[in-house]
């Protein structure tokens, strides 16, 4: 994968190197460059994991993806620049009933560093941790945006956000290490079964540098740093396409099947 067109692409401009400061710099540019979107399900196209077709979607053709399109970019992009990286499986249970057990459905990354672990995400829609965590239960940790923290039960560690003072679960994982090819199956499930949530919904997050923008099929929500959030419901086909194009910077031209999709949208009840 060529390094000069990723670093383009997040407009990193740093040192290349395995240091912690390298993988927060970069982490916190590729999460406000490259949007959560799933644009291929929604439109029943493939989504295709394969490095060569990574690096032409998500860099080339100015377009984002959903966790396993992003954190396998990612990956790849730290191991060539020296860091040892895992990949990880994760259970979801952001806005899910409470009690309710998911699938393995989710892929953070692990990133060893100086005798220290962290988790790294860049991809997890709407709550997608804009900064490097480190592998501490117990303890809040900053970010750009929320408070998040870890807590560990034997092997599992959960991940949360506090969101109004309320901390929240989002997903729960352990350590053991996945390969690429382990992603295919959930991957394949996701992007084509009638009753997933990326076949059946529009869903497209993007971290701004003081807020966070999201949009489920025909709301759209704007969640500041400080004050209030803001929603509105979109109007058209023609209001969400631009809001695709100038809020979540994606280059929807090469998309052949959106434009049924978006008016099927707008005529569902």
């Amino acid at each position: 994968m060529r390094l000069d067109a990723y670093f383009s692409r997040i407009d990193y401009r740093g040192e290349r190197a395995a240091t912690l400061e390298v993988l927060r710099a970069i982490v916190a540019r590729h999460v406000q460059a490259i949007p959560f979107e799933n644009l291929n399900p929604f439109t029943q196209l493939p989504v295709r994991l394969d490095l060569p077709s990574l690096e032409r979607k998500l860099i080339h053709e100015q377009r984002g993806g959903y966790c396993y399109e992003q954190n396998l970019l990612l990956w790849n992009v730290l191991q060539q620049l020296g860091f040892q990286v895992d990949g990880l499986t994760a259970r979801v249970s952001w806005n899910a009933p409470p009690d309710t057990l998911l699938p393995r459905t989710h892929m953070p990354l692990l990133v060893r560093l100086g005798g220290e672990s962290y988790v790294v995400d860049v991809a997890f829609g709407g709550m997608t941790p804009s900064s490097v965590l480190r592998l501490a239960p117990g303890i809040e940790q900053t970010t750009p945006h929320e408070p998040f923290r870890l807590l560990q039960d034997g092997e599992l560690f959960t991940l949360q956000a506090r969101i109004h003072e309320q901390w929240r679960p989002l997903y729960a994982f352990d350590l053991q290490p996945q390969l690429p090819i382990d992603y295919e199956p959930v991957n394949w499930y996701l992007s084509t079964h009638p009753q997933s949530r990326f076949v059946v919904n529009l869903i497209v997050a993007r971290c701004a540098e003081d807020r966070r923008h999201a949009l489920f099929n025909r709301e759209l929500a704007m969640h500041p740093q400080h004050g209030e959030s803001q929603r509105r419901t979109l109007a058209s086909p023609d209001e969400l396409r631009q809001v695709l194009t100038d809020i979540f910077l994606i280059d929807v031209r090469r998309i052949p099947q959106l434009d049924a999709a978006l008016t099927r949208l707008f005529q569902a009840p």
